[in-house]
This record gives C-alpha cells, sequence and structure tokens, in this order.
C-alpha cells in the first residue's frame, strides 16, 4: 500500500510526521512531498521513506501555486498512490486537488489550525473558502482538537462524518523522555540568563507574531514587572513578525527582566528552565507546546479559545484566561507568584494529564489503527 505525505516546509515532517513513519513504515510503503533541497533531511532520524522534493509556497503565490498543483498530479499519477495525506492549509488544498483528479482511493487532510479564524471580511472569506474546497475533496479530514472540530463542523466546512480526531487529540502526542523536568537544563538556561533560582520565570516558546498575543504578553508582564521583582520572562523562537522591538518598547521600564532567544532545536531545555508556560494566543488548532510544558512539568496560562482548551484543565494543570485581555493575563501571573507551592501541585497535575492523554505511543498508535481502518475499507470496497 503506497501512501504520499505532504507538507510545505521540513520543519513540519521533522516536528509532526517523523514518529508516525517509524510506526506507519512496517505496513506501508511511504513518500512524503516537501519543498525541499536536502533529500535525505530524514536519514539522521532512522526514517526509511522516499523524499520527493516539490515547489509548494507557504504564502498565496497563483502561478506558483498553479506549477504546484500540476507537479503534484503527476506525481501522484505517476507513483500511482493509494493514500495522499497533506498537513497544513497550503499543502492540503494543493495536494488535495491532485489527489482528487487523480482518483486517489483514499484522500486525508489534518487540520492543525485555521489561519482565518482571525481574519475578517473578505480574507476571512476567500481563507475559509480554500478549506471548504480542500475538506470537500479529502475522503478523511482528521482534526488535532476536539473543540476545533466542533469550531469546524460549527462553520460549515466539514461534516461530523467525514472528521474524526486521533485519540484525544494532537497531531503526534509528547515525547515523555525529550519533554520531563531537567535540573542540569534548568541550571544551564538560569546561568545564561543569570536568572537566581528564587525568581520565577514564565516562559512564550513558538513564532513570534500577532496571531501569538505577545503583544498582550508584554502588557501582562508590564504590569507584573510594577508590582514583584522576582518575575523573569523568556520569549524563544523565531520573530516572523517583527515583535521583538515593539515588546520591548511596551516593556521599555522592565526590559532587563525579559530574555529573548532565537529558533531553537531544544525547546525542552527552555521547558525545563521555567516555572510557568504562557500561550496567550488568538488562535491554536490544539497548542501541542502546552502538552509538552505539561510533560516537562510546568503548568500553563493560556487563552480561553478552542485548542487550547483541550490542553489546559482549568485550574487543575494551569489557568484560562480571556483572549486579549492583558489585565486577565496578569492576574493569573500574579496567582503563581503569590502562591508557589501552586506551580508545583498545578505542575505535577499537568505532567500526569499529559501522559496519561497525549503520550507520543497513543497518538502514533492511533494513527496506525485509523490507516488500517481506512484503507481496508476502501480496499475491501
Amino acid at each position: 500500500m503506497k501512501v504520499c505525505f505532504v507538507a510545505v516546509i521540513e520543519a513540519s515532517v521533522r516536528v509532526f510526521l517523523v514518529d508516525h513513519f517509524k510506526t506507519m513504515s512496517p505496513f506501508f510503503d511511504i513518500s512524503v512531498c516537501v519543498n525541499t533541497k536536502d533529500e535525505g533531511f530524514l536519514r539522521p532520524f532512522g526514517v526509511d521513506v522516499t523524499v520527493i522534493p516539490v515547489q509548494i509556497e507557504r504564502r498565496i503565490a497563483p502561478l506558483s501555486d498553479v506549477r504546484a498543483l500540476l507537479h503534484l498530479y503527476r506525481l501522484i499519477r505517476k507513483n500511482k498512490f493509494d493514500v495522499v495525506h497533506s498537513i497544513m492549509p497550503k499543502s492540503g488544498l494543493l495536494s488535495m486537488l491532485a489527489a482528487f483528479f487523480a482518483r486517489v482511493p483514499v484522500r486525508i487532510h489534518t487540520f492543525t489550525g485555521q489561519v482565518w479564524a482571525t481574519k475578517k471580511g473578505f480574507a476571512r472569506r476567500l481563507l475559509k473558502s480554500m478549506d471548504k474546497i480542500l475538506a470537500a475533496c479529502a475522503t478523511h479530514i482528521l482534526v488535532d482538537s476536539h473543540s476545533q472540530r466542533s469550531f469546524l463542523i460549527e462553520q460549515g466546512v466539514v461534516s461530523e462524518g467525514k472528521s474524526s480526531v486521533l485519540a484525544n487529540g494532537s497531531i503526534c502526542g509528547v515525547d515523555e523522555k525529550r519533554f520531563s523536568p531537567d535540573i542540569k537544563a534548568r541550571t544551564e538556561i538560569r546561568r545564561k540568563f543569570a536568572i537566581p533560582e528564587s525568581h520565577i520565570v514564565f516562559l512564550f516558546l513558538g513564532r513570534f507574531n500577532r496571531d501569538k498575543g505577545l503583544l498582550d504578553l508584554a502588557r501582562a508582564f508590564l504590569s507584573i514587572a510594577q508590582q514583584y521583582e522576582n518575575a523573569c520572562l523568556i520569549i524563544a523562537g523565531p520573530d516572523e513578525g517583527h515583535m521583538k522591538e515593539q515588546i520591548l518598547s511596551i516593556c521599555s521600564s522592565c526590559s532587563s527582566m525579559i530574555h529573548f532567544e532565537d529558533f531553537t532545536d531544544s525547546p525542552e531545555s527552555y521547558m525545563a528552565a521555567a516555572d510557568v508556560f504562557c500561550l496567550p494566543s488568538y488562535r491554536e488548532g490544539f497548542g501541542i507546546v502546552v502538552i509538552e510544558a505539561a510533560s516537562a512539568g510546568i503548568p500553563s496560562i493560556g487563552s480561553r479559545i478552542y485548542g487550547v482548551t483541550d490542553t489546559i484543565e482549568d485550574g487543575v494543570t494551569g489557568f484560562l484566561f480571556s483572549a486579549g485581555d492583558p489585565g486577565d493575563l496578569a492576574l493569573k501571573m500574579s496567582t503563581f507568584i503569590e502562591d508557589p507551592a501552586l506551580i508545583k501541585k498545578m505542575g505535577k497535575a499537568a505532567k500526569a494529564r499529559a501522559e496519561a492523554l497525549y503520550s507520543k505511543e497513543k497518538v502514533t498508535s492511533a494513527m496506525l489503527d485509523f490507516y488500517k481502518r481506512v484503507t481496508h475499507t476502501t480496499v475491501s470496497a
């Protein structure tokens, strides 16, 4: 049985699909189409799959998109794939259209969040219509959280019968061995930024852009810094939206309490160094960083939006706050500062919940079971 995964960038494949490849390879002949110049980028992970370079742009680029669509169609026809499975919006639209016209029997797309959820007007209608088209071309839809699936059904993008969630949610689960409490990493990161062990460290880790709510986090931390001397904020990740200068402008009076780190390939070290994780996003498909932080033994403060509400049990493994409300976020942050024992209590509960619901093994096993079910049904029919 020949399976082709389609993604836009290498990072998505490395982060979300490698463990699935390892689990599925004994049963399926797997290829992956991705925008890459290095066909061997998966070899260091010990993954035996065929990498097929395809030029797919992340942003809307009509001429380039048409070329990518035709390229995918020819590849799918030539290789006679039995299954085409896409992740991410652009690769989803192009590969589901190509697979539909190539008459691939099983066409799967995984939704990991909606760009249009925070848009308005024409942009929202356009992007939403693209999701509707790819969903219509797919035979099966996977969604990485239950609350996101409910949102998509309510918005008329997917049907209840065609869509499902693997296990309890998440596209790939959490690696409990990698994301775990680590005293050595905690000491090294804190020493790097000259942060005393007595200080409470809040952490954001992810892409810097407006949809992540970083300006709300900056305003909330400004309020915290004015009240508490033992608070620090680490913001780690690639600055895609030129946010660093804006954050420092808001927090000019407390800039010495904020530490920035560019993209890191060891997020687990920063989670081990932190006390509380913050995810003030306006949109998330699932919020995998929350369960990674939970696995590392730290509680989270997250926006009360679909996707994040799956990952935080409010008042038990962390706190939810009203998205876009820096005052509410600051209130939740101050609760942890005022009661440090709560950090350990909720961190312990978060770790237990992550292990019980979102382990990597649970999600990869659910994916394999899903594949065996849908391919058997198609072949039998």
